[in-house]
This record gives structure tokens, C-alpha cells and sequence, in this order.
């Protein structure tokens, strides 16, 4: 259905998405395609290139053509806006009512509304997400659940930080001059078309989380992106801030740069864990078994490597004036088994506890519950202070080696994690290939990045002849072997609510990507041909 010259929305069109998809907002869609696809495909094929060097020379380093960015040290990224300065919680999730709701009135600072990894790109979940939030910033969204409760916004919410999707994935329901747009453009430019004169002038701002860059000049395409859609909606310059998830290896080579290109857009870095797990296996995948990572839920941010990489963020930034965010708290608590939730709360307190203590500014958490569990340790470092910018960590001295230190991580390779790998993997696609991208699996809340790291962790197993514990080696039999034994258990588990069709479709494409000769870069892609 042609809208505006050009433009085609292939999509259907129920009530309240033309509010949405006006023409203006489709022009601004159309003219950042025009003037940016072009850039954004090189950057894609310069990924390709940047793997193959990892691949011929089995390392990576700080790039020499950008040392002078990161040893001057007299430029800062811009001062951050009122309502940005204290982000000692964070809620992430997706933006379909109920959820946004809930994490806005947790008593979380910020809410990450997530068009990314904990949403299924349905095109009902994106257009309706952007309603949603929308209707969320005017104070006007409502939502009565099928068993009649109501749900409403408080006074007091989280201040909503819009996470794109990343620059490899289309739009396919939009096509511009034929071309399917990028969805990082048609989130973000819908977002902003919509919501960034409101926030603004009601003291707020058009604030955003950018995921999976992997190098500088990924973030200078970005910073163009923003000066530009700034000019056409009539904002001023500046008024879009940025913060970068460092989730891949040659991205936490280039942080310092990356918050150069960005500088006047830029708030700061966070340090996540499943997605940065997912890069280092993508881009040493055959430099070894040095390169091979142990149980994924055995590698914790303690590990040496990880230790270097969140160390060096925090450094980053505040020499910088820019935020430090820490990681992800997954744990969904357990309405039944108090001691579970003990053991569980346990963990996540002293996990932000690390975190506080290393001079991060704030930390994310997946589930209401943890909301007050992070409050309190961020409280007891910060006081009344909003954040710990001032602690510029002179300390920190990263070489770059430390990054690499994988061959020091302690855990083993073990047939109960292959099993974990698979049945969540498994379990996630299914609801995933369903529309929901934020699923409750083993008392976790998991994402894409989840399906991510477990089938490359199975992939890179099987690619090195891994042995487990129990003696067995890693071998595309005793993959299809265990795949089928997880998927009946999770047949018998569900009984009546066991989708076969999508489970099975669920199926084929975790061995698809897991078993492959050619490792696919991501997992969404082959995902995403197969949404209705």
C-alpha cells in the first residue's frame, strides 16, 4: 500500500496504526534510507572483512589509526540532560502493554523499551510497540488483562530509553524506492517522529540504547543519523542522547572512540554478558580450543576476561564524563520455592554489589521484584549522590591482551549445560517464532542473546571436538540425538499447550544454525524469514 511517493507499506493496517505510520514520520523513515543505506551496507561488508582478519591473524588490539582519540584527554562527551543523571536501576523489556506498564511504575529509574532482543519482530509487536509507548509518554495507556484487572500508569515512572533494532536486520514490511528499510532507522526515526517535541517540551528528551555496533565508524554512521533526523523533525541538535551497548569483541577495543564519534549525542556504555559471550565465540570460532568457553552459565563476570572488559568500560567512560551501566539480572523469582529465590536474590545482590563497588552508575535488572534488590545496593554506595562519575579509575591499566584471557575462565564443558544449551534454545525460538521475545525459562528471563550464545556455544563445541564431564565428545549425533530427547521433554512438560508446529519449526532452525558448516553471524536472520 503506497503511502508517499516511494514508499510501500506492506504490512496490514488495523486501527491506530495509520496514527503511527502518517506521512510524515514515513517521509523521514524514507529519507534516512535514501541518504544512509548506502553506508550502512558498507559497514556490513567491513564486518565480514574485520572477521577475516580476526580469522587470519587468530587476535585482535586497540586500532594505532585511533590512538590520538584515545590519549587525548581533553574532550568530553556532552553534559548529560536533568533527568538522565541518576540511572542507578535500569528495567529492560518489551513494549507491548502490560509489560511497559509494569516497568514503568517498578520504581526503576530508567525502562529499556526493547524493539531488539526481547521482542519478536511480528510487525503487530513493532507498530504497536511504538503506539504504546506513545500513548505511555502522554500518560494515557491503560491495560485490562482477559481476567479484568486493570493496569495504569503511576505518577512517578522510569524515564523510557528506546533500544532499535541493529543495523543487520530489515524492515520487511516497509520498502522504500523497493528496498526493504533498515530497522534501526524505522524504529528509531518512528520514535522520534513521535515522541521527542512532547519529551521535550515537557523536560525530557528522545533518549535511546544502541545494540551490536562493532566498530567506531558504526557509531559516526549513527551520530550522522541523529544530526540529520534532528534537522527534519525540527529538534535541536543534541537533543538525542545515546547509550552503546559494548556487546561485541571489536567493540570493546574502540569504546573511547565509539563515544568520540558520538560525543555530543553520547550518555554512556553499557556492559552486558550473553551478547558479548556470542561475539567472541563468532569471531574466534576456528582460532582453537584456547577460544573455547565453558558452560555459558558457568562464565560469570568475574571471569578474568570479563573482569577486563568491564573494567575497562567503566574507566572508559568516566574519563569521558559518560555513564557506566553494569549488566543484566535475569532471574525471574519463584511465586512457590522461597528457598530458590534465597539462593537466586543471593546472587543478584552480590553481582551488583561488584558492580556498585567498581564505580558503575547503574545496573540493569529483568523483573520488578529485582528493582528493589539493585535500589538498595546502588543506595549504599551512591547516597545521595546520582551517579559515581567522579570516579575516574586511574587504576585500570588494560593492555588489551586481558580481553583475550578466555583460556583462564574456570568452568568445564559439560553434557548438562549441551542439555541447558538446547532445551533453551529450543524453547526460546518456539515463543519467539510465536511473537514473544522476552520468555521465562528455568526462572530466567531470556532474549535473543540467550538463543544466540547457546546454539553458537553448541556450534563451537561440536566445530572443536569438545569432551564433557561425562567422557562424550561433542558430535553432530549426540547433538540430534539430545535435541530429540529435549524436545519431547518439553513435549510431555507442556501437554496440551505444546505447539508441534512451531515447536518443530523451532526445531529445524536450532539445528539449522547450530550444525551448520558455515557458522550464520546471526541467528535472526534465518529467524525472521520464518515470522508470519
Amino acid at each position: 500500500m503506497p503511502v508517499i511517493g516511494g514508499v510501500d507499506v506492506q504490512g496490514p493496517m488495523p486501527d491506530r496504526y495509520a496514527e503511527v505510520l502518517t506521512p510524515p514520520a514515513l517521509a523521514v523513515v524514507a529519507d534516512l534510507h535514501r541518504r544512509f543505506e548506502p553506508r550502512r551496507a558498507e559497514l556490513l561488508r567491513a564486518r565480514g572483512e574485520s572477521r577475516a582478519r580476526i580469522a587470519a591473524t587468530g587476535t585482535i588490539g586497540f586500532r594505532d589509526e585511533t590512538r590520538d582519540v584515545r590519549e587525548d584527554r581533553s574532550w568530553r562527551v556532552a553534559e548529560p540532560p536533568a533527568d538522565l543523571r541518576d540511572r542507578r536501576v535500569e528495567i529492560t523489556g518489551p513494549t507491548d502493554a502490560k509489560m511497559l506498564i509494569n516497568a514503568w511504575n517498578s520504581g526503576a529509574r530508567i525502562h529499556l523499551a526493547d524493539f531488539e532482543d526481547a521482542n519478536s519482530p511480528t510487525w503487530s509487536n513493532q507498530v504497536e510497540g511504538q503506539l504504546n509507548l506513545i500513548d505511555a509518554n502522554r500518560r494515557r495507556l491503560s491495560f485490562t488483562a482477559p481476567d479484568g484487572r486493570e493496569y495504569a500508569l503511576h505518577e512517578a515512572t522510569a524515564i523510557p530509553l528506546v533500544r532499535p533494532r541493529g543495523w543487520h536486520l530489515d524492515e520487511r514490511h516497509v520498502l522504500v524506492d523497493g528496498e526493504p528499510v533498515s530497522g534501526s532507522l524505522f524504529d528509531f526515526a518512528l520514535y522520534l517522529v513521535h515522541n521527542a517535541g512532547y519529551l521535550l517540551e515537557h523536560g525530557s528528551g528522545p533518549y535511546y540504547y544502541l545494540p551490536k555496533l562493532e566498530s567506531h565508524l558504526e557509531a559516526r554512521l549513527w551520530n550522522d543519523v541523529f544530526v540529520a533526523a534532528q534537522e527534519a523533525v525540527g529538534v535541536p541538535r543534541g537533543s538525542i542522547r545515546a547509550t552503546v551497548l559494548i556487546e561485541t569483541i571489536t567493540a570493546a577495543y574502540q569504546m573511547q572512540e565509539i563515544l568520540f564519534e558520538l560525543r555530543e549525542h553520547a550518555s554512556g556504555l553499557n556492559a552486558g554478558r550473553w551478547d558479548y559471550l556470542f561475539s567472541i565465540i563468532k569471531n574466534f570460532r576456528d582460532a582453537g580450543p584456547q577460544f573455547t568457553l565453558p558452560d555459558r552459565n558457568a562464565v560469570t563476570m568475574t571471569a578474568p576476561f570479563m573482569r577486563a572488559y568491564t573494567e575497562l568500560l567503566v574507566s572508559s567512560c568516566h574519563q569521558r564524563g559518560a555513564f557506566a551501566i553494569g549488566g543484566m539480572a535475569a532471574f525471574i523469582p519463584s511465586r512457590r520455592d522461597p528457598e530458590v529465590n534465597a539462593t537466586a536474590l543471593a546472587k543478584v545482590r552480590a553481582d551488583k554489589q561488584r558492580e556498585a563497588a567498581d564505580g558503575f552508575d547503574g545496573s540493569w535488572v529483568a523483573h520488578p521484584d529485582l528493582v528493589p534488590v539493585a535500589l538498595e545496593v546502588f543506595d549504599a554506595v551512591l547516597g545521595e549522590r546520582p551517579n559515581q562519575l567522579d570516579r575516574l579509575r586511574e587504576d585500570v591499566d588494560i593492555k588489551g591482551p586481558e580481553l583475550l584471557a578466555i583460556a583462564a575462565t574456570p568452568g568445564a564443558a559439560t553434557i548438562a549445560g549441551l542439555r541447558n544449551n538446547i532445551s533453551v534454545g529450543l524453547q526460546y525460538l518456539a515463543a519467539w517464532l510465536g511473537g514473544n521475545g522476552a520468555v521465562a525459562i528455568f526462572n530466567l528471563m531470556e532474549d535473543a542473546a540467550t538463543a544466540e550464545i547457546a546454539r553458537s556455544q553448541v556450534w563451537q563445541w561440536r566445530a572443536n571436538d569438545v569432551e564433557l564431564d561425562d567422557g562424550s565428545r561433542v558430535t553432530t549425533e549426540l547433538v540430534r540425538r539430545l535435541v530429540a530427547e529435549e524436545f519431547a521433554a518439553v513435549r510431555t512438560a507442556l501437554g496440551d499447550a505444546f505447539d508441534e508446529p512451531r515447536f518443530t519449526r523451532a526445531r529445524d532452525l536450532f539445528e539449522g544454525v547450530a550444525l551448520a558448516d558455515d557458522y550464520p553471524d546471526f541467528l535472526t536472520l534465518p529467524a525472521y524469514r520464518q515470522l508470519d
